[in-house]
């Protein structure tokens, strides 16, 4: 059972809602909660269409965003049933849990109470307050408030001849309330974009990482250049800039080798220029009666080097008219501020990332921000060439700050080796220079240092991305730890967080294979059980061991059929039928119910409704699985109503209810 999936896994998707709508209505039944299929469609569709998409992960942001926005948006039904959304949604957080799904990342669920009881003023506010919902949902409401739910055949057909005829009062005030903020609103849309996938990152101890901060030459630079002016000042020329004199001793005391440089004006030292605009920025100096002085409040930062580098981290793409040498009328000058972020995210978690690779997409973004229609193809590649030399150049500044390393050596085949796909975003003139450029020996590498790691990882997370971290799993129950490793850590990756969990006490392999026997979903325990098989030396032994268990032998002779390590010819009656139920119930989570009535009918014909009763008597353990498959699946399949099977599970689920209040 995974939860998450790539917006185009449109079927994959649906499927997997269906059973956890359908789990989560049973689950609430027999705990005595209240649940509703409508809401619960919501919350997990708010989800998918996050910039994350990760169904199971719940934080207070995520609450909010779904009961205080995407509720009052888009869900359509009566008042008595929206009011009761949070309860909805306690019922499906606690469900997560109780099933093993939920992210460990997320709110504990005491937390994810605790969050959802703070929103509970803020969203019957956003109940009252009608200019919340979207068009699609007024016009929805609409029909709902007059007896039409557009579900029908011909509804919407009836629906429209009933409001064109003047039959359906609705209010035009707000009508045009909401056609006006469609375009005047600012804030973001609830259908996010998805963001890409980031890799799982390691980072230093902390106290590492502020000796670090401590280190950096940008760090010391700007602290010697406010030490420098001092409360008593230094004098400024007419236009505010530094003396040349006053410029070239403070080029000395810094460093920046530009004191013997021939310049009509210190505004013409580069690296100076840029100095003082960033220790302007970040609030460690100022001007005042022609002077530049050290700012009064600027002492508690000048005192705690880890935190003057993070605000100078965050400063940096506001100062691309200071580090483009054409300045803000530079081709990257203009964009700066969006693009540098964007070569933050690519350089996350990558190692030694050709910079000619780099300054291909960045030029590629760049057009995005210029008028070429018309430009002569010499003046295309000047700029073109120019953005790579002003690239390099912010590159550059980064490492001084500590926040890039750049080195010179061959590039991995890694960034060459999807130059010939079809779908290469690349343009083919970049795809030919950069066939030759990557052959060559010496390039210019870069990749993020650990300082840098963690404050991009800080500002993903706080856009709603995922961005794991090696050790932050190593307390996650079981069951989530596997969950998580299964869907989003490499093998590699997979195998260190493993590893780190697994060395704490109380925290073995047999607590792992615990959680797997009592994982509820089939697709989800052969997930869990690959981890376990990828990840550890010992995994394929542990595996064979494992064909006589009694939960797990299903599952592992799956593995070992797919492995070719068991013939299939070999295995007794009991081990077929369980292997069978095995396949079968996957197919029931993965395709749906009507998709394995099809295939039972295709491969037994008239005998399907006897294959599914010999399923139903494999002796699987799957009792849920079980039920679902005799309720969805074999009862269409036969006229009369099926009896219970001995040694199958508990019986049939209760009549499911599609809203319990």
């Amino acid at each position: 059972m995974r939860t998450w999936f790539e917006p185009e896994e449109t079927e994959e998707y649906e499927a997997t809602r269906n059973v956890l709508i359908r789990r989560c209505l049973s689950w609430a039944d027999e705990h005595g909660r209240p649940a509703d299929e409508l809401l619960l469609a919501a919350a997990i569709e708010a989800r998918h269409h996050s910039r994350d998409g990760r169904l199971a992960y719940w934080d207070e942001p995520q609450i909010r965003r779904y009961l205080l926005a995407w509720v009052p948006k888009y869900v359509v039904t009566p008042r008595e049933i929206l009011e009761i959304a949070p309860e909805i949604l306690r019922t499906f957080l606690h469900f997560l849990a109780a099933a093993g799904l939920r992210d460990p990342r997320g709110a504990a669920p005491a937390a994810a109470d605790d969050a959802i009881t703070r929103a509970l003023p803020d969203f019957r506010e956003a109940l009252d307050d009608p200019r919340l919902q979207g068009l699609a949902k007024f016009w929805a409401q609409t029909a709902l408030d007059h007896g039409n739910d557009l579900a029908g055949p011909g509804a919407l057909r009836d629906f429209k001849l009933d409001l064109d005829a003047g039959r359906i009062r609705y209010d035009r005030e707000l009508l045009n309330q909401l056609l006006e903020a469609r375009f005047t609103r600012t804030e973001p849309d609830l259908e996010e974009e998805r963001g890409f996938l980031q890799p799982p990152v390691e980072l230093p101890a902390p106290a590492d990482l502020a000796a670090a901060a401590a280190g950096s030459t940008t760090v010391r630079r700007l602290g010697a250049l406010a030490g420098w002016a001092g409360e008593v000042g230094r004098p400024l020329t007419r236009p505010g800039n530094l003396t040349l004199a006053d410029a070239r001793e403070l080029s000395v005391l810094l460093g920046t080798g530009e004191e013997s440089l021939q310049v009509r004006t210190s505004a013409d030292l580069p690296q100076l220029a840029l100095l003082l605009a960033w220790a302007k920025r970040l609030g460690l100096v100022r001007t005042a009666r022609g002077r530049l002085l050290q700012a009064p409040r600027a002492a508690p930062l000048l005192r705690d080097p880890a935190a003057l580098w993070a605000r100078a981290f965050e400063a940096l793409p506001g100062l691309g008219g200071s580090i483009t040498l054409g300045g803000q009328a530079a081709v990257l000058g203009r964009c700066f501020d969006e693009v540098l972020p964007d070569v933050l995210n690519t350089l996350y978690g990558m190692d030694d990332l050709p910079v000619p690779r780099l300054a291909e997409t960045v030029w590629l973004a760049c057009q995005e921000y210029l008028v070429m229609d018309g430009t002569p193809e010499p003046l295309k590649d000047l700029w073109r060439r120019q953005s790579a030399l002003d690239l390099e150049r912010a590159l550059e500044v980064l490492a001084d700050l500590g926040a890039v390393e750049l080195t010179r050596g061959p590039a991995d085949e890694l960034y060459s080796s999807d130059l010939d796909h079809d779908d290469q975003a690349l343009p083919p003139d970049a795809v030919e220079r950069l066939r030759g450029r990557l052959a060559e020996p010496g390039l210019l590498l870069a990749r993020l240092t650990p300082l840098a790691l963690r404050s991009v990882r800080e500002h993903l997370l706080a856009q709603g991305r995922d961005a794991p971290l090696i050790g932050e799993l190593a307390t996650a129950p079981a069951a989530e730890l596997l969950g998580v490793l299964s869907q989003h850590y490499p093998p590699r990756e997979a195998a260190v967080e493993l590893n780190a969990w697994l060395s704490r006490p109380g925290q073995d392999v047999e607590t792992l294979l615990r959680a797997i026997r009592g994982c509820p979903f089939r697709t989800r325990a052969a997930a869990m059980l690959a981890v376990l098989a990828e990840a550890l030396p010992q995994g394929w032994a542990l595996i064979r061991t494992l064909r006589h268990d009694p939960v797990l032998a299903p599952t592992a002779l799956t593995f070992l059929v797919d492995a070719g390590e068991v013939d299939p010819g070999t295995l007794d009656q009991r081990e077929h039928l369980l292997l069978g139920a095995e396949n079968f119930l996957t197919l029931l989570e993965l395709g749906g119910p009507q998709v394995l009535v099809e295939q039972l009918r295709s491969m037994a014909g008239h005998g399907a409704y006897e294959l599914a009763a010999a399923i139903l008597d494999s002796g699987h353990h799957d009792a849920a699985g079980l039920a679902e498959l005799r309720e969805l699946v074999a009862e269409p399949l036969r006229d009369r109503p099926l009896r219970l099977i001995p040694g199958t599970g508990t019986g049939t689920r209760p009549a499911r209810r599609k809203r319990r209040l």
